[in-house]
């Protein structure tokens, strides 16, 4: 330890007193009296400079003892001392609070995200707003702003189009967009797809219908172009017949559910399909069943990012796993790197990250029986591509 941070952490005498005195004209918070950082500190012998790395969780309190720390956090909570917002803004010329802007929040991709953000951002004692524009282009325009006017000190755009150029540092999460200062994460498509359909080609499925993504998404593009070359290299014919692409703004199994419906209806014949995300695989899996399918046995169902009820489906659910929670935690990383570097102006562009086959119980080998059942019953009807 350093002579100067010895300083810091230097012990004053312990107060008498079991408590800190407080005057009677102290301001109150939540109907208790408000002790002040030096009232704290005398009465824990402390210095308020040890005190208040503690407690505004500065880097510097690593090197504090975690007894030490502990002791401090405990005698805080005690006799409610709050630090003082404003004084440390002011001080700091940071709000600790960071604009979070998503398409909506609900289980799937999203939360998933958002919770590898909030662990990062918690433990570095930051703030954050969540907005949520539905894919509406005037929200998407205007939440920006909002926030700056809120003065947080950095933004995470999750699956948003992100076109500004502000004056804060700015991370995206599958982005896609190439905006100046602006640091993207996203996932390797190309591996994604190739090892989502070398598992379905591994397994004798030729005959493979296609899930797009909404027209909106971030990713819907990327990824299709990332399966289109894939299959190219896989020798997989991706047929038109047997493509089909999500239509409305709401994370629901419903969408998944309309469009395989539709896609039995044209009685083209397919052993296995590739849905966008793992809430279209659900939907798919359901109509597939109604219509007297099986999976695995008659169709394999791969889905993509495995959120986390992806497993407990019935049967489990093969996905492509995104990493998602470290995408966030990632997004969160940076943002907060490039606040306390003083730069928003990044040198690095991308952080790429590797996804995962999760191999469960929704695939298996193709079988000639599940070939025939998965044919149109209709005499002369005649499949897409193998």
């Amino acid at each position: 330890m350093t002579r100067a941070f010895q300083a810091v952490v230097h012990k004053r005498p312990k107060s008498r007193n079991p408590a800190p005195k407080v005057r009677a004209s102290q301001r109150k918070h939540g109907g208790h009296r408000v002790v002040s950082l030096k009232q704290l500190a005398n009465h824990l012998g402390l210095s308020p400079a040890t005190v208040s790395v503690v407690i505004n969780r500065s880097p510097v309190a690593d090197a504090i003892s975690q007894q030490t720390k502990s002791l401090i956090l405990a005698a805080a909570r005690k006799f409610n001392y709050r630090p003082n917002f404003f004084a440390r803004s002011l001080r700091t010329q940071r709000s600790l609070t960071i604009g979070v802007l998503v398409p909506e929040v609900s289980d799937g991709y999203a939360t998933t995200v958002l919770s590898g953000i909030e662990d990062d951002l918690l433990s570095a004692g930051y703030f954050y707003f969540v907005a949520s524009h539905r894919h509406r282009a005037d929200l998407i325009d205007e939440y920006p702003r909002l926030f700056l006017d809120r003065a947080v000190d950095g933004i995470i755009a999750v699956d948003t189009p992100w076109r500004h150029k502000l004056r804060v540092p700015v991370v995206t999460v599958s982005g896609h967009n190439e905006a100046p200062g602006v640091v993207n994460v996203v996932l390797d498509h190309e591996l994604a797809a190739n090892v989502a359909l070398k598992h379905l080609v591994g397994l004798g499925h030729r005959n493979i219908a296609f899930i797009k993504g909404q027209a909106f998404s971030s990713d819907t593009e990327v990824r299709w172009n990332a399966i289109l070359a894939a299959s190219s290299q896989l020798g997989v014919c991706v047929s038109a017949k047997l493509t089909v692409q999500l239509e409305g703004t709401e994370a629901s199994p419903r969408l998944g559910y309309e469009v395989t419906t539709a896609l039995i209806k044209s009685r083209q014949p397919f052993t296995a399909v590739f849905a966008f995300n793992d809430i279209s695989a659900m939907g798919a899996i359901r109509a597939l069943r109604e219509s007297g399918l099986r999976v695995p046995e008659d169709v394999s169902v791969v889905g993509f990012d495995d959120i986390p009820s992806a497993a407990y489906q019935n049967p489990g659910l093969t996905t492509v796993r995104q990493p998602l929670r470290k995408m966030g935690t990632i997004a969160a990383e940076t943002v907060l790197r490039l606040i306390r570097s003083g730069s928003a102006r990044p040198t690095m562009k991308q952080i790429v990250v590797a996804p995962e086959l999760i191999v469960r119980e929704t695939t298996r080998a193709r079988t000639p029986a599940a070939e025939k059942t998965s044919r149109a019953e209709e005499p002369g009807a005649t499949g897409a591509g193998s």
